[in-house]
């Protein structure tokens, strides 16, 4: 019998990349999941989402650990949308015990040169739309008196980093949300904490944009330009130069089974960033 027997988990973002890697980690201990993603490209944005199709294969994955899974086409900057998919699981499934708010996505620009659609963009989708679901799912949990909500925030609000103001803007909000959130529903049986992973092997770390910040001397950088420069400066820890979705995961796995002693706190999985003082 898996620590999550009977619960119910809602992830956004879930369609590949960390929400993928969360959905299966929390089936393989017996939750039924809901996965949610916006499934479909952002005009500002210069690398792909995730797509429908993605979408449907972690579902069926999920099913494979023997468990329920329904997997839902969403935007959650949009309150109508993320409060009717919060009433369906609840529908479908008769409670929501775990909220899982991963969705993100990343821009590379500085201050100066960012415009209104992206920083509308970025911060709509990691701040704004964190908050919607984090708020669509309180009710639910208060009634429940009990509920796990981890938002994934970034080692970026742990340091800084140039060229990502306002995907470190929205990120660092995301904390200040959690740590607010978490007063408010103290003593409600629900805990409310943020993780916050260092680079992580999905695509939003493997992709053009970053390919070109990290190795802007050569045009039209690779991926394996961009594995060499993270060679040549020694990026990472003991020789990892980035987290595995799996690794984020664990961390997940920690805060959503803790029987109620951690709230308000931001679980780093940093790669020793936070000792450096660098991002």
């Amino acid at each position: 019998m898996g620590q999550l027997e009977g619960r119910v988990a809602f992830i956004t973002g879930g369609a590949r990349g960390q929400g993928r890697s969360h959905a299966l980690a929390l089936a393989a201990e017996g939750a039924d999941i809901v996965v949610a993603d916006i499934a479909a490209d952002l005009p500002v944005l210069g690398y792909p989402l995730a797509t429908a199709d993605q979408l449907a294969e972690t579902v069926k994955l999920v099913e494979e650990y023997g468990v329920r899974a329904i997997g839902l086409q969403l935007d959650a900057r949009d309150t109508a949308q993320i409060d009717d998919a919060v009433a369906r699981t609840v529908g479908a499934f008769g409670r929501l015990d775990i909220l899982l708010a991963n969705h993100g996505v990343i821009d590379f620009a500085t201050v100066e040169q960012t415009s209104d659609e992206a920083w509308s963009t970025i911060i709509d989708t990691n701040l704004t739309g964190v908050f919607k679901a984090i708020r669509a799912v309180i009710p639910q949990m208060r009634q429940q008196r009990y509920g796990r909500i981890v938002a994934t925030t970034s080692m970026g609000a742990r340091n800084t980093a140039p060229n990502l103001g306002h995907y470190i803007a929205a990120k660092w909000g995301v904390i200040g949300l959690v740590k607010t959130t978490a007063l408010e529903v103290a003593g409600d049986g629900i805990t409310v904490n943020a993780l916050a992973p260092g680079a992580t092997e999905t695509a939003l770390f493997f992709n053009q944009p970053t390919y070109d910040i990290f190795v802007p001397d050569v045009a039209k950088p690779t991926e394996q330009d961009f594995r060499r420069r993270l060679d040549d400066l020694d990026y990472g820890l003991n020789g990892v130069r980035f987290l595995q979705p799996e690794d984020v995961s664990r961390a997940v796995l920690y805060l959503v089974t803790d029987r109620g002693l951690m709230t308000g706190q931001v679980l780093e999985i940093g790669l020793g960033t936070s000792a450096r003082g660098i991002y």
